[in-house]
């Protein structure tokens, strides 16, 4: 199964579309499920308990179903989220477990709307830190389209929600950059790499811009970070897309990220941009 991920719009965990699943009938009837808040940010004492309400829309003509789960995520080296059932490696940041929903199982008409109700209880024994989770719903094939021949793509979106117990401190710094030659379909070749690690327990999202520089000190491209959450304990990837209509040569990147707080972290590197020889 290929995975084709629109994921961010500024702070938002939008809709992803996974295309090619094995599921018969009408691609297009699919595409108009809606879920907002796409994130919740909740700030919890141990043994708590929130409530509250989601919004599960088709904006489409034709009916849909979707079923309900509650999901693990993390970025991978691509700064792309994956979403799943369990992740073992985030266990220690999950509150999946914590998530209850209903309803989980839903047919919209075209144009219909519906309240998915939805409640986080923190155990006593949490610890403080920031702790990650989704509730996700993916389309089904309807009681008709069941019976349909041919191919239907599934959509799955996800409401992001991130669990903050206690008040841990944002622990954060530009470890790496560097520069690579990648040449990807939209025409942009080259990509430089910002490495941030969270050494805490409190994700961030960081913010700032990445200026190119040519061998006399002008800046010839600017690149804005988009601000993806570091989620705790873990190094993360920023791949920042340059043209560098310049060419081949010697450069100077030079970061400034603001990590939350009152800290604007700068890094520079002097790298060399040399197409790799076949």
């Amino acid at each position: 199964m290929h995975s084709f991920f629109n994921l961010y719009s500024r702070r938002s965990i939008i809709a992803f579309l996974l295309a090619a699943t094995a599921f018969s009938g009408s691609a297009w009837a699919q595409m108009g499920l809606g879920l907002a808040p796409m994130r919740v940010d909740l700030n919890l004492n141990p043994g708590a308990a929130q409530s509250s309400v989601l919004t599960l829309a088709n904006s489409g003509a034709e009916p849909v179903r979707a079923a309900g789960e509650m999901l693990d995520f993390y970025l991978d080296g691509t700064a792309t989220p994956q979403f799943g059932r369990e992740f073992k490696q985030e266990a220690e940041f999950s509150c999946r477990t914590w998530l209850t929903a209903n309803p989980m199982d839903v047919e919209l008409n075209g144009g219909a709307q519906m309240p998915v109700r939805y409640t986080v209880r923190v155990p006593q024994s949490a610890s403080p830190r920031s702790y990650h989770c989704a509730i996700g719903f993916t389309t089904q094939p309807t009681a008709g389209e069941a019976k349909a021949i041919g191919l239907r793509t599934a959509v799955q979106i996800v409401a992001a929600i991130y669990v903050v117990v206690g008040n841990p401190a944002v622990e954060g710094t530009v470890k790496d950059l560097k520069l690579e030659y990648v040449n990807d379909a939209k025409g942009l070749p080259w990509r430089a790499v910002v490495t941030i690690t969270n050494a805490g327990f409190m994700h961030f999202r960081p913010e700032g811009d990445l200026d190119v520089l040519d061998e006399s000190g002008a800046v010839v491209e600017t690149a804005h970070f988009v601000p993806l959450p570091v989620l705790p304990r873990r190094d993360q990837d920023f791949p920042l897309p340059l043209k560098l209509a310049g060419g081949e040569g010697k450069y100077t990147l030079r970061a400034r990220v603001d990590i939350g707080g009152n800290e604007i972290q700068e890094a520079t590197a002097n790298v060399v941009a040399a197409k790799p020889k076949l």
